[in-house]
This record gives C-alpha cells, sequence and structure tokens, in this order.
C-alpha cells in the first residue's frame, strides 16, 4: 500500500495502482473509509465505477472482495460511528486552518524548493523586465577621491535615475577584468575603485549596491566577464595576486590564460579555469543577496588557431582509442558549454532563487563562432534560465534588421525553463551610427518594443544607464517610456 496523503484529500493510491479513489474533498477520513470498504464488498469485479455525491470512483482488482460479510457489517458500524465523530469534530475547524497530517506524503506531492522554481518563475515573470546596463565606466571612481561616500552617492544616483525611467532591475558590472567590486578569494579588487588592481577601497561596493537597489525595490544582477583579463592598456598593471600573474609563474599553468594583442584572456579549454570562474560566480551568490548572475558576449576572442592551439593537441592526444575528434570549433564550443553548465550549477547550489543568464550579440552566426552555442543553451535545461541577445540594430539595418533579428531568436528560444529578453541599443539612439539611420526617427526604441512584445518576449535591457539618462536619446527614451508605462 502507496502512503496516502489525507491532509490534501485528493487522492488515495493502493500498490500497483491496484485501487484509485478521487476522494471527494469534503469526505472526512471516516466516511472516505466506509466508502471505500462499501465499494469493495458491492462491486466484486475486474474493473468497476459508482457515484458517490456526484464523484466517480474507480475500483479496479478489487482485493477485498472477498471480506466476510461479519467482518464487513463490524467495520462498516465502526466506520459509521467514526463518521459521525468526524463530523462533530470538522464544525469546529475554520475554513482557513491549515491540518498537518501525521501520514507521509507522496513523494511525488513533496516539493523542494528548486522543484517550487518553475511557479516563482512564473509569478516573477508577470512583470515585464525592464533592466538597464551599469558598466564599471559608470562606476570608476579612481578620478575622484575615492571614499566610500563618494561611491554610495554615485551609486544612489544610479539608482533614483533607473527607477525615473521605469526601470526594475540593474545589471550591475562586479567583474570587468578578472577583478572584483567586492573581496574576493579569488579575483583581485578592481582598479575602478581606487586606480590600483588590488587595493582594498575601504568598504564593500556590491554589498551596498545589493541593499540599495533592494531598498528601492529593485531587483540586481551581478555582471561577470568570464574570460576578459586585461583590454588592451585597461587595466594597466595587473595585481600581483591576480590569477593570470600566479599562473604565469608555473610552466604547468602558463597555458591556462592567453596574450593577444587586444588583451589577455583566461583560456577555458582547462578544466581548472573553468572552475576559476565558477566559484567566483559561486561566492558572489552565497556571499550576497543578488537576484542573478549575467555573463555578456565575451567568450572566444578570436577565431584564430593560434589561441589555444597547444590545448586543442593536448586534447587530441588524450583522446580515447576509438572515439571521434571534434573539430576545433566544436571542441571551443564544448568548452563554453561546460563553463555554462557549471556556472548554472554553481549558482543553483547557492540559491535556488536567483537566476543565470547570458547576453550574447545579435548576430547568431557570430556567437557560434565565438564559441557561444546560443541554440543549445535556449531549447535544452541547465545552461540558462535567460537570454538576452543585445540587438544593438534598427529595422533598417542592411543585414541584421531588428525585426527578422528578433523572430529569428524568438524562435531559437524553445525550451519553457528560458525567458527571452531583448537587449536595445539606447546608445545609437539620436546618434548618426549605422549610416545615421538612427536620426531618421525618434520612436526607434518604443517600436522595438513593440515588436518583442508582439512576439512574446518577457522584457527588456537598455545599454546603458548614463544613455538613458543622457541628452542624446532623450527624445527616444522618452517614446520608449510611454510605451512600457503603457501611455501610447
Amino acid at each position: 500500500m502507496l502512503p496516502l496523503n489525507f491532509a490534501t484529500k485528493q487522492f488515495f493510491f493502493c500498490e500497483a495502482d491496484d485501487i484509485i479513489l478521487e476522494k471527494e474533498k469534503n469526505w472526512s477520513l471516516p466516511i472516505y473509509l466506509t466508502v471505500f470498504l462499501t465499494g469493495c464488498q458491492i462491486f466484486p469485479f475486474q474493473k468497476c465505477e459508482m457515484i458517490i455525491s456526484g464523484r466517480m470512483v474507480f475500483l479496479t482488482k478489487n482485493p477485498l472482495r472477498k471480506v466476510h460479510p461479519i467482518v464487513l457489517a463490524i467495520l462498516l458500524l465502526a466506520g459509521a460511528v467514526a463518521a459521525t465523530m468526524g463530523a462533530n469534530a470538522a464544525e469546529k475547524n475554520t475554513a482557513g486552518e491549515n491540518l498537518e497530517s501525521t501520514v507521509p506524503v507522496l513523494a511525488s506531492e513533496q516539493k523542494t524548493e528548486i522543484e517550487e522554481m518553475p511557479e516563482q518563475k512564473e509569478q516573477k515573470g508577470e512583470e515585464e523586465m525592464r533592466a538597464v546596463w551599469v558598466p564599471y565606466m559608470n562606476l570608476t571612481m579612481s578620478n575622484g577621491d575615492g571614499s566610500a561616500a563618494t561611491f554610495y552617492e554615485t551609486f544612489d544616483k544610479i539608482v533614483e535615475g533607473a527607477k525615473e525611467k521605469g526601470m526594475n532591475t540593474l545589471i550591475v558590472h562586479v567583474r570587468p577584468f578578472g577583478d572584483s567590486l567586492y573581496p574576493s578569494e579569488y579575483f583581485p579588487w578592481s582598479s575602478i575603485l581606487t586606480g590600483t588592481q588590488g587595493i582594498h577601497p575601504g568598504y564593500d561596493p556590491l554589498e551596498y549596491m545589493v541593499e540599495a537597489a533592494h531598498q528601492a525595490g529593485m531587483e540586481i544582477h551581478a555582471w561577470v566577464n568570464p574570460l576578459r583579463i586585461q583590454s588592451k592598456n585597461t587595466p594597466e598593471v595587473l595585481a600581483q595576486s591576480n590569477p593570470y600573474n600566479q599562473w604565469k609563474q608555473d610552466p604547468e599553468k602558463a597555458g591556462w590564460t592567453v596574450d593577444l594583442s587586444t588583451g589577455k584572456y583566461y583560456n577555458p579549454a582547462y578544466p581548472e579555469v573553468r572552475q576559476l570562474i565558477a566559484d567566483g560566480v559561486k561566492e558572489i551568490v552565497t556571499l550576497y543577496n543578488v537576484d542573478g548572475v549575467q555573463f555578456d558576449d565575451y567568450f572566444y576572442p578570436t577565431e584564430s588557431k593560434t589561441f589555444d592551439s597547444a590545448a586543442y593537441q593536448e586534447y587530441l592526444a588524450d583522446l580515447p582509442e576509438g572515439e571521434a575528434a571534434m573539430e576545433l570549433g566544436d571542441w571551443r564550443r564544448e568548452n563554453i558549454n561546460e563553463l555554462v553548465a557549471q556556472c548554472y550549477e554553481a549558482v543553483k547550489e547557492a540559491n535556488p532563487k536567483a537566476v543565470f543568464g547570458i547576453s550574447p550579440q545579435g548576430n547568431i552566426t557570430n556567437d557560434w563562432n565565438m564559441g557561444a552555442d546560443v541554440a543549445r543553451w535556449c531549447s535544452t535545461s541547465g545552461y540558462i534560465d535567460y537570454i538576452c541577445p543585445q540587438l544593438y540594430v534598427n529595422f533598417e539595418h542592411p543585414t541584421l534588421p531588428y525585426d527578422g533579428a528578433a523572430e529569428e531568436w524568438r524562435e531559437l528560444v524553445t525550451s519553457e525553463e528560458v525567458d527571452l529578453y531583448l537587449g536595445l541599443a539606447v546608445y545609437k539612439a539620436g546618434s548618426d551610427s549605422d549610416e545615421g539611420t538612427w536620426k531618421n526617427s525618434s520612436d526607434i526604441l518604443a517600436r522595438q518594443i513593440e515588436l518583442g512584445r508582439e512576439l512574446g518576449c518577457d522584457g527588456f535591457m537598455f545599454y546603458s544607464w548614463d544613455y538613458l539618462m543622457g541628452e542624446q536619446a532623450e527624445e527616444e527614451v522618452a517614446n520608449a517610456m510611454k510605451v512600457l508605462s503603457g501611455e501610447s
């Protein structure tokens, strides 16, 4: 006999589904047992149906049809007495009381925090995502006095401005160059706080940003560049504690980072590198009450074979006999897939309610070539909670018009567990970008929002905060806000 959850008053299951009764929600346990035993005696058939109080009851392979009539009579009498007592007791309970059952609950009816996530996500999805990116440039303190008070004042203005424009979420840069805006076990302090990487600013910026965002009724996602260590000369000097400097001193780890003319990068071919990045993500979600973590579009910085030729040769040499080798591009994509899955798992282990998302380039072909298998992430569980392609184009773009790109991404997202947000280019609005086509009208962003809603997208993210508040896109932003608020 399988356990019965009388607290929910829904179903009764016997071993191997021999008997299934759909229980009237207002029946007491004694009444239910009386009906059950009566049905067992009256219907000695292989399969039968009966109507009780307007409810359909199914009995199959009746194991009690041979109960002796005297025994049955005693059971029925006891059941009737108990039913009367149960009815009297039931009158004392108010409709709002939640009675606890001492009977074990069916495993299928037990809900863990993770199993409840889809419902929580659906509830959250009732509010359209309206996020703004806050890049590290908006948080730079190196040119000021570097004090906590100055940082707090700067971020308060960011929160105030975002709320003013109708935003409900901030995507804040917390690890721009393999460094951090919080005390980290794995990465040095960011140079944007003091002007020198590795120097403690004397306060915890992320702690304050989380608190300030939540006090304003906004969510905050920690924005992480997973592979970028240095972009040309930014930052100018890497701290000695930077993993780049630590690994370069060890010949066995020298290949874990790569130097290019464009900068320095982590090499995701190595499990140790992927683990470092995943550990860093888990550290954020464990120590801070962030609502999510987001990776941007920086994956493999080049298609050149020289980036990871040594690592690829190691892969080929270690390949088990008889196993087909992946081509370089497929191998790189698999490395990134492993990284993304590890980081997703790290987020969920630290806080099942936090989300993990990625904001790749809007051009799916470019994503594929740089190792981002966005099609798999959007169709398979265990990688991401949301995708936000950077559709930094308008309707007149010659090779990637906004409407076609948005439709393509809508079709790409097939997993019910993945939300689709569209990243919009506020920084181009009102500018000469794309041969001046952004000046042809002042409602481009507004029409992009309208189309996104028609396609069933889950919200929008705007790049970036300073342009959202600036003069260049002022008219465009005003029209976009009217659409967001339903005024037009």
